[in-house]
């Protein structure tokens, strides 16, 4: 079968031939339809985020996948199924409490393998097999476009632990900055649409098409390179809600000052190292007398997978359309790697329903 991967010490990807894999007890064998591509798959090529299988000279790429159940083995599935299967597997030392209790996505980085991208093979293939439990029906209708589903789950998580953090009391956000206006910020921005005021911060130039679609969904654009982000409540409004998906270590501190009373900051991107200076004495005041909150999040579990695939249902046709910008077979892969401003969101198609 086809393969999308990346050698070790190379940062393209290729195509190989890898057998198809056999179902284990309890796992069903899945014919894959399309698997996304985003930013934590380039840190991959280029070395920047997670590592290979051990002893493999290769990773099979890709995260965010939906398919059909080809075979399912004794499963809870059925033949024919549309299933996308969460990202997060036990490490190969074998299963943890986070796992048991059913918490894959709390687990530490050294406690779980993540397919894809860290210690283990991803989905960017004909074929794949999955426990059971890691996988999610979804509806028929939801085929193509399912490989959105993962990426929309992690948003699910954040906002749920944004809101968990304001529990104490009856938090009323009207207001909220997305720091990103890559597919994940843009996703983000449309699952905020009951906010009275979105913000999105970006560093592109008009005319772009993320742009278009930020303001297309009723949000404001905010250039940071004309307002960065701990100017923004002075330039337009202390917000309620600052999401930050830009990986950019100072966005974590610039959220706090762009919050108002009893804001909340949602940590998203992976930053690498980074040293700079901040007044650590005006920061923790800020948070204290503010009553201000940051919460990091990584990854997702079943249940944001659940209520990822019926947002992604509500979501207008028009957005979608706007944000795949390219959908390519396992021969032209490389093509969905591309990076260049007119590309938003891409997937490598492996099968049809």
């Amino acid at each position: 079968m086809d393969a999308v991967v990346v050698r070790r010490g190379e940062s393209a990807p290729s195509v190989i031939q890898k057998p198809r894999p056999e179902p284990g007890p309890g796992e069903a064998l899945v014919r894959t339809l399309r698997v996304g591509v985003d930013g934590t798959d380039h840190e991959v090529l280029t070395g920047g985020h997670g590592e290979f299988p051990a002893g493999a000279d290769h990773l099979v790429l890709g995260h965010e996948a939906v398919g059909v159940v080809a075979e399912p083995n004794g499963t809870r599935f059925d033949a024919g199924d549309v299933v996308v299967p969460t990202v997060r597997r036990p490490p190969a030392s074998g299963t943890n409490h986070y796992f048991e209790r059913g918490l894959a996505d709390m687990a530490p980085p050294d406690m779980c393998v993540e397919r894809g991208i860290a210690g283990a093979h991803g989905f960017m293939a004909d074929y794949f097999t999955s426990a059971e439990e890691y996988l999610v029906r979804i509806p028929d209708s939801l085929a193509s476009m399912g490989f959105l589903v993962e990426p929309i789950s992690i948003t699910e998580k954040a906002l749920e632990l944004a809101y968990a953090s304001r529990s104490s009391f009856d938090w009323d956000p009207k207001s909220a900055l997305v720091l990103g206006n890559g597919p994940l910020g843009l996703l983000t921005l449309a699952m905020l649409d009951d906010y009275d005021r979105t913000y999105c911060l970006g560093r592109r130039d008009r005319p772009d098409p993320t742009i278009d679609i930020i303001e297309e969904l009723g949000g404001t654009y905010v250039d940071s390179r004309v307002t960065p982000v701990d100017e923004v409540a002075d330039e337009y409004e202390p917000m309620d809600l600052v999401y930050e998906a830009t990986g950019h270590a100072k966005h974590a501190i610039e959220a706090v000052a762009a919050l108002g009373p009893c804001g909340v900051g949602a940590l998203l991107g992976v930053p690498e190292s980074w040293t700079f200076e901040v007044d650590g004495g005006d920061f923790h005041k800020d948070m204290v007398m503010n009553n201000k909150a940051l919460v990091g999040s990584v990854n997702s579990g079943v249940g944001h997978f659940e209520a990822a695939a019926d947002t992604l249902a509500g979501l207008p046709d028009w957005l979608i359309d706007d944000i795949v910008t390219g959908v390519f077979d396992p021969v032209n892969a490389s093509r969905a790697f591309a990076d260049d401003e007119t590309t938003i969101k891409t997937a490598v198609q492996f099968s049809t329903l």
